[in-house]
């Protein structure tokens, strides 16, 4: 914890110092506030408005969540069947390059006209925001296996699902988790942009609706939203790490003695 907090005061303190400039810096230039609102102005929008973007809030994390489980678990399924087929990777892992080349902008206006404006077309989006960085971290992982031990547990007369489970599947974990961050933060962004093509409510809308009314105040509020949710889906998933990788980093503080 102590470390944590030696780390993490730097960068508390030159955000302290960037707020304070701002404030600063707007009060004395006399910047309007529909241009530029001083860090006070949107603090108190933030707290006063919270009845008028709640809902919105809500709404935001129910749909960044399901997406992301949605894409974490197509990511890492395409991972397992392309590292046990390596045939099928062959064929498919150039695809997977190119659907990351199509951008998600141009792509989810035609995914409201096959699939309306319901939930189907956001979670799409951000399903295929999040998959890829998992599948790719996850296959890398895969394949970073020791040599020796798979040689070993090959010869002890281990079966290759055996070898996965017990050996692949447990190493590869620090690289998922890695690929889980990426698409943690991904996850949110792409349900702020499935948001803008069509919704009824969440982050999106909201930023939308104070934009068109020049409601410069609330278009960082929803900004600052959309970054504490990016920052605490991290923290959750970095949390997750530590509880599931604990023998790693057991093994190697054993090692390095």
């Amino acid at each position: 914890m102590k470390r944590e907090f030696k780390k993490g005061w730097r960068p508390a303190s030159v955000l302290i110092l960037l707020l304070l400039i701002w404030e600063a810096s707007s009060r004395f230039l006399n910047v309007p506030d529909w241009l530029l609102p001083a860090p006070s102005l949107i603090a108190k929008e933030g707290i006063i408005g919270w009845n008028g973007y709640s809902h919105h809030l809500f709404s935001t994390i129910q749909l960044t969540v399901a997406g992301f489980l949605i894409g974490a678990s197509v990511g890492l399924i395409i991972a397992i069947a392309l590292h046990l087929i390596p045939s099928l990777r062959e064929a498919i892992y150039p695809l997977l390059i190119l659907s990351q080349n199509i951008p998600i902008i141009v792509l989810a206006p035609l995914l409201v006209i096959w699939f309306g404006f319901g939930a189907l077309p956001k979670l799409i989006v951000i399903v295929l925001v999040c998959f890829f960085p998992i599948a790719v971290s996850a296959m890398d992982g895969l394949k970073q296996t020791t040599p020796e031990l798979k040689h070993y547990m090959h010869m002890a007369g281990a079966t290759k699902g055996q070898i996965f489970r017990k050996l692949e599947w447990p190493h590869a974990l620090p690289s998922i988790f890695s690929g889980l961050k990426i698409s943690a933060t991904y996850s949110v962004m792409g349900a702020v942009i499935s948001e803008w093509l069509g919704a009824n409510q969440g982050i999106g809308v909201y930023m939308t609706l104070a934009s068109s009314s020049f409601r410069t105040d609330r278009v960082f509020v929803a900004i600052f939203l959309i970054m504490v949710l990016s920052l605490l889906f991290f923290f959750l998933i970095t949390l997750a790490e530590r509880r599931l990788t604990k023998w790693q980093s057991k093994g190697a503080g054993e090692a390095h003695e």
